[in-house]
């Protein structure tokens, strides 16, 4: 049975993430733009079943909360790591990875992330339907 959006989320969606960095329809809610520091911002991302972003790095690393659905995190190079209600994963600097929605079930993540003179992320190319299909079927 197919998992559906999550009705009691804790935060409402958010503006649509740009289509640039994402494959298929995913919602981000900045819940702190920036912090006095200028050293972290927090999001709320909700990805729709199939949705992931790009492979994509962080100067300084983030930190993801998963607080809804199941999803996957993905390392390149390494294989993907399923993720449900109450994962954290722990994002080094400069790993290139991907996160996003299993087929069939929405996925919601808090991400921290930290911020350096160079940003908070590098986009890099789209994770191509057979990456995501392969990981899927493991």
């Amino acid at each position: 049975m197919a998992r559906t959006e999550n009705e009691n989320a804790i935060f409402p969606k958010g503006e649509k993430a740009p289509a640039d960095y994402f494959t298929g329809t995913a919602w981000v809610n900045i819940l702190v733009p920036q912090d006095q520091t200028g050293s972290y911002s927090i999001g709320d991302v909700v990805f729709e079943p199939g949705c992931r972003n790009n492979w994509h790095t962080h100067p300084a690393g983030q930190t993801l909360l998963v607080t809804a659905g199941n999803g996957y995190y993905q390392e390149k190079g390494k294989p993907a790591r399923l993720l449900t209600k109450g994962d954290v994963v722990k994002i080094p600097s400069d790993v290139e990875h991907w996160h996003g929605a299993t087929h069939d079930s929405y996925f919601t993540h808090i991400a921290i992330s930290n911020i350096t003179k160079e940003g908070a992320v590098k986009w890099l190319q789209p994770v191509t339907d057979e990456e995501y299909n392969s990981v899927h079927k493991k």
